[in-house]
């Protein structure tokens, strides 16, 4: 196979030096056949791992992302009076996802992709969802129980100023005016948005944190629904009495789950591995 891909690959025209033929090779895009394999190597390697290793890294990415809300409430509080002020605080919600993502930290909505790639290739693809499943149960479970950490300390702590905390309690209430199918179809463009940056950070180099920035940056601004970041603030909710415990799981939880899983693994996930499988099979 490799062989025959090196084949059909395409050569610098001759009259360059060899210094420049190398650069040329050098700062082409990865192939998307070639980004495919790197994630799927990682998403073999994440499936391999121990429960503990899992679990531990997942709690922590928990707690991470609820600095999405924190820091897009410490912007709101802080620019009340600017015109705009939504526009800018909404930058607020990447801030978790930097530290997850460039900490290395397992987040359910990337592994919605990471670790399917590895069965889409295979002919027996029964045999592999079973470990999918395994992997997406505890690293769900452990980013779930950092989000209810991190609730209980915004709820319980007394830290922050009552302008932070009422902007923590306003972001709460806006995720949870929507209905479950709206919570349901934004939760696709966000499974689909997560997904494109998994799949973007291979080529990404040394611009990885303005990449996390942008997409993250546009599921705040679309108002699309996050499994994770979303968990911090309706079990927020329901800790100050806000929502009920029912509607925090059938109107929010299930719903978005669900999305997300649809964007990132259903559509992404698969439409990624279609463009590349005759590659991959020649």
């Amino acid at each position: 196979m490799a062989s025959t891909a090196s084949a059909k690959e395409p050569k610098p025209q001759e009259g360059l030096t060899r210094e420049e033929t190398k650069s040329v090779k050098e700062r082409r895009r990865l192939r998307a056949a070639v980004v495919y394999e790197i994630i799927r190597l990682e998403g073999e390697a994440e499936l391999r791992r121990k429960f503990s290793a899992l679990w531990w890294s997942a709690l922590a990415a928990g707690l991470s992302i609820g600095f999405s809300v924190v820091s897009q409430a410490l912007l709101e509080a802080n620019l009340k009076d600017i015109a705009g002020m939504p526009v800018i605080a909404d930058l607020g919600y990447s801030v978790g996802f930097l530290m997850v993502i460039l900490a290395r930290q397992q987040l359910f909505t990337e592994n919605t992709l990471t670790v399917v790639l590895p069965i889409t290739a295979q002919k027996d693809w029964r045999a592999g969802i079973w470990r999918v499943l395994r992997l997406w149960g505890i690293v769900l479970a452990g980013n779930v129980v950092g989000c209810f950490f991190f609730a209980a300390f915004l709820a319980y702590s007394g830290v922050f100023a009552p302008e932070t905390q009422a902007a923590i309690t306003d972001i709460g209430k806006h995720l949870m005016a929507n209905t479950p199918t709206e919570m349901f179809m934004k939760g696709i463009l966000a499974g689909w948005l997560i997904a494109a940056l998994v799949w973007m950070l291979p080529s990404a180099e040394s611009s990885e944190f303005f990449i996390i920035i942008l997409i993250t940056y546009i599921i705040a601004l679309g108002d699309f629904t996050h499994i994770i970041a979303g968990s911090v603030e309706a079990i927020y909710m329901f800790l100050i009495g806000e929502e009920s415990l029912l509607r925090v799981i059938g109107t929010f939880f299930v719903p978005t789950l669900l999305g997300n899983v649809a964007g990132g693994t259903v559509l992404f996930a698969l439409v990624s591995y279609a463009q590349v499988r005759e590659e991959l099979e020649g």
